[in-house]
């Protein structure tokens, strides 16, 4: 098995210990005569070179999300955008792909996040609403060294520091508490703060390069 096989089949595995984490503490809570506290599903948005990344912070907060990382991959076979009409067909097959079953997503900015085309896509995805597909809550996140790296530009006509637009970005969660409350935040942001988004940038249509 590949190196790259071995990282995947890791991130797989920690997605099904959330799952299965979060029905035995249903379970559990059931048997106590309460009820478990809710975990909301997150779609992980990141470059596949943070996949280590990724699968740490999957497995260390397995207690606080459901975590959704199948992402969009050349094996989509998406055309490049060359007009409107194509843009919002690729976000709406992204979102019922993708999406559908998440409420919040996690963008986790490594260092060539920003250059990677597929990351606009989910991002303009998560923003879009429709009756099938409901826009999801957007946070980001750094990685575990806490560097600030560049953002996606879409992400960024989203987020400014002193919290007056639609995103919140923060430093790498120091207690599951902190990421739960964010989480949260993201998730009634979807009507709170809906009127915040901006989701007018074109698709980007090729991956930067990335020193």
């Amino acid at each position: 098995m590949s190196t790259s096989d071995q990282q995947r089949k890791r991130l797989f595995e920690a997605v099904t210990r959330a799952e299965v984490s979060y029905e035995l503490a249903k379970q559990a809570a059931s048997r106590q005569g309460r009820t478990a506290p809710v975990r909301h599903k997150c779609f992980i948005s990141y470059h596949g070179a943070d996949i280590v990344g990724v699968t740490d912070f999957v497995e260390k907060f397995n207690d606080v999300f459901i975590p959704r990382v199948v992402g969009v991959s050349d094996s989509d076979h998406f055309k490049d955008p060359v007009s409107s009409e194509d843009e919002e067909y690729i976000k709406q097959q992204i979102g019922s792909k993708y999406l559908s079953d998440s409420t919040v997503t996690i963008l986790y900015v490594g260092k060539c996040t920003w250059a990677r085309k597929f990351v606009d896509w989910e991002l303009s995805s998560s923003l879009r609403n429709d009756p099938v597909n409901k826009r999801n809550g957007l946070l980001a996140l750094t990685p575990a060294d806490r560097s600030t790296n560049t953002l996606p530009d879409r992400f960024a006509d989203n987020w400014a520091k002193d919290g007056s637009r639609y995103a919140r970005y923060h430093y790498y969660p120091q207690s599951a508490d902190d990421l739960r409350g964010w989480i949260e935040d993201a998730f009634k942001a979807r009507d709170s703060r809906s009127n915040l988004i901006n989701n007018k940038r074109a698709l980007r249509k090729i991956n930067s390069a990335c020193p």
